[in-house]
């Protein structure tokens, strides 16, 4: 029997040329997941209007860090402290579109500034685009030990028949603080003599002695002596308990129909391109679902927020909404 040798079908240009995109086109794929991860050509800045060791400049550092590693590119924070967050906003609105700049801030910078300040030489709605809302924080009604109330509607009670004496301080006039207790003033149809201090330190002693009957301040500054029993929190702010505090009610539990919260929520100059801005929303909200960052947030005594653009954007909208007309209504001018 004949052998036959195997038939050896020449390669033409045509598949030779084919296989070749078929190699190229798997090594592409092969690389993919590193290009998409490098979103950005050059380092990212994450702008801070505050100093080191304070809540924005943590949450900055903690989404930072886990930006990187998603971004494939340093991520470095700058503080850029003064003029109460604003020379930040001032500085940060004039980046170059070429430049990769986020810049991390709080309503005081983004909400209550606008209103009060004739010189704040920025536009929130015009010279930023809003990226990721990334946290929250409640506010905390605080009484005295020396007041003899342990329930809110208690404390108003007290406040109607002592209205001479019936003084709320705040760690600083302007502050969220402030506009907050006009807020509980006005819906529980109280007189409210709102004194404001520099800082929580003086307002947490004069707290603690009593010459002063009721603060409002963050739940993070007063929780520790609430905890301790040096004064009492009677409600606090959010929608629903904070998890720090669950036995603490909220204001609505305790019968006034108030919920408002602070917040850390990153944003970009206007200049930066359109898909830019989605793309590090998106990265930014993969890292806000990340269960490490969950925790890092949790045990700093923050609350994390995952959030997109859009929804990030329709809460600036109701929360200048809910505490311009609060602002405007009293009269405060720096």
């Amino acid at each position: 029997m004949l052998n036959t040798p195997p038939t050896h079908t020449p390669i033409t240009r045509r598949l030779a040329a084919l296989l070749a995109a078929a190699g190229l086109m798997a090594s592409m794929a092969a690389v993919a997941p590193q290009a998409s991860a490098q979103a950005l050509d050059s380092p990212l800045h994450i702008v801070v209007g505050y100093a080191p060791g304070g809540a924005t400049d943590r949450v900055a550092r903690i989404v930072g860090d886990k930006l990187a590693a998603r971004l494939g590119v340093p991520v470095v924070v700058d503080n850029k402290p003064g003029a109460g967050g604003r020379l930040a906003a001032q500085q940060v609105k004039n980046t170059p579109a070429s430049q990769n700049v986020l810049m991390l801030a709080n309503p005081a910078v983004m909400v209550v500034a606008p209103l009060v300040f004739k010189d704040n030489n920025y536009d929130p709605e015009r010279d930023f685009v809003p990226v990721s809302h990334v946290n929250s924080y409640d506010f905390a009604l605080s009484v005295s030990p020396t007041l003899p109330v342990r329930e809110l509607n208690h404390l108003l009670a007290w406040m109607r028949a002592n209205p001479n004496q019936a003084n709320v301080g705040v760690p600083a006039t302007g502050s969220l603080p402030h506009f907050f207790g006009l807020m509980v003033g006005e819906k529980a149809k109280v007189q409210t003599q709102v004194i404001g201090y520099r800082g929580s330190a003086p307002l947490l002693n004069d707290l603690i002695g009593g010459q002063v009957p009721i603060s409002v301040d963050t739940e993070d500054v007063v929780l520790p002596q609430h905890n301790a029993g040096k004064l009492r929190i009677l409600a606090l702010s959010g929608e629903k308990r904070s998890p720090f505090a669950p036995n603490i009610p909220t204001f609505k539990e305790a019968g006034l129909d108030l919920a408002a919260t602070g917040w850390n929520t990153f944003f970009a100059p206007a200049s930066m391109p359109k898909d830019k801005a989605e793309r590090l929303s998106n990265m930014i909200r993969d890292v806000m679902q990340d269960a490490d960052t969950q925790r890092k947030f949790k045990d700093a005594g923050m609350t994390p927020v995952v959030s997109t653009q859009a929804q990030t954007a329709a809460m600036l909208k109701a929360y200048k909404a809910q505490w311009a007309p609060v602002v405007q209504k009293s009269g405060y001018q720096p």
